[in-house]
């Protein structure tokens, strides 16, 4: 059996796997990467199967040990990335081996990063899902953030060769796009004006659950108050101060705001990446747009995740 140590934890970190879904009717978020795109290229570049478990963190990463030869590999965002005192690439895989550390350190241009290790990390399922939800306490590892000494488990791992990406995965730049919201009509022309014109910044009031904007307030003429219904992540929430609240992956599945609109489930990775004082601005698609947006971007990751490239036939 193979594990990993926290030797020193970044901030935020959890155990994250692709989500848990088919609960929101029970009111359990679905959690998850806050950056799928990178969380799945990472568990890929280190040959884990689809769905597997592995550690997200908020800007800094920190180290790690582990008692077997073990691939690992750091995506996100760029970063220093040190096994011992020798510096490594991120977006490609490594072995880690014992005796050896990983440091993992300060994220440049980004806000979450992800660590995957071979064999996948192998916590408890908790209701079809290894992913942390931190608000509530439930899955990852013990339903917390990690600490120094902490150990978990890593499954298994066939011997694979090291590998990088071939074909680059090009993010969308330009405004935030989104679909109108279910209380879209508690916004008069002047709302969607400020909201589709104005200028806004991501403030320090983030975390997984959701991000408060700054900029020009919105004003719903049909109240701020509603019958609570579902929310979904990106969903743009509108409290009485008139500053919007995204909603990130530990989402609520309900809440009692109006929601303007829900942020394109494509663009979703690139606003939860914006560096807090960011500034941003929104533009208004349909809901086929944004769906055939969607497929195009599964469709550019599933060809680049087919069409990694073997950087060392080195099976340790």
């Amino acid at each position: 059996m193979n594990r990993l140590e926290v030797i020193k934890a970044g901030m935020m970190s959890t155990v994250q796997d692709g989500g848990r879904f088919g609960m929101a009717h029970a009111g359990v978020s679905r959690s998850g990467p806050m950056d799928p795109m990178a969380f799945s290229v990472a568990t890929a570049l280190v040959g884990c199967a689809p769905g597997s478990a592995a550690l997200e963190f908020a800007y800094v990463g920190g180290s790690f040990a582990v008692e077997r030869p073990t691939r690992i590999a750091v995506t996100g965002g760029a970063c220093d990335i040190r096994i011992d005192d020798r510096p490594v690439a991120a977006w490609e895989s490594h072995w880690l081996k014992p005796g050896q550390t990983l440091h993992v350190g300060a994220l440049r241009g980004a806000v979450w990063g992800y660590v995957a290790f071979s064999g996948g990390i192998e916590v408890p399922c908790f209701l079809g899902s290894r992913a942390t939800h931190l608000r509530t306490g439930q899955g990852g590892f013990h339903g917390r953030a990690l600490e120094a000494g902490d150990v978990l488990p890593l499954g298994g791992a066939l011997a694979a060769p090291l590998l990088l990406l071939r074909l680059p995965i090009m993010r969308a730049s330009g405004p935030i796009r989104v679909v109108a919201g279910p209380q879209n009509d508690y916004f008069d022309a002047d709302a969607w004006k400020s909201f589709l014109s104005g200028q806004f910044r991501i403030t320090d009031k983030r975390d997984r659950m959701a991000t408060v904007l700054d900029g020009p307030p919105l004003r719903s003429s049909g109240g701020h108050d509603i019958v609570s219904d579902g929310a979904v992540p990106g969903a743009v929430q509108v409290p009485g101060s008139g500053r919007p609240i995204i909603l990130g992956m530990e989402a609520q599945t309900t809440g009692g705001y109006p929601k303007i609109a829900t942020v394109a489930t494509v663009d979703l990775p690139r606003l939860f990446q914006l560096r807090t004082g960011s500034a941003l601005r929104f533009s208004s698609i349909s809901r086929d747009a944004a769906e055939t947006l969607l497929i195009e971007h599964a469709r550019r990751l599933s060809e680049a995740l087919e069409n990694l490239a073997v950087k060392s036939k080195d099976r340790v």
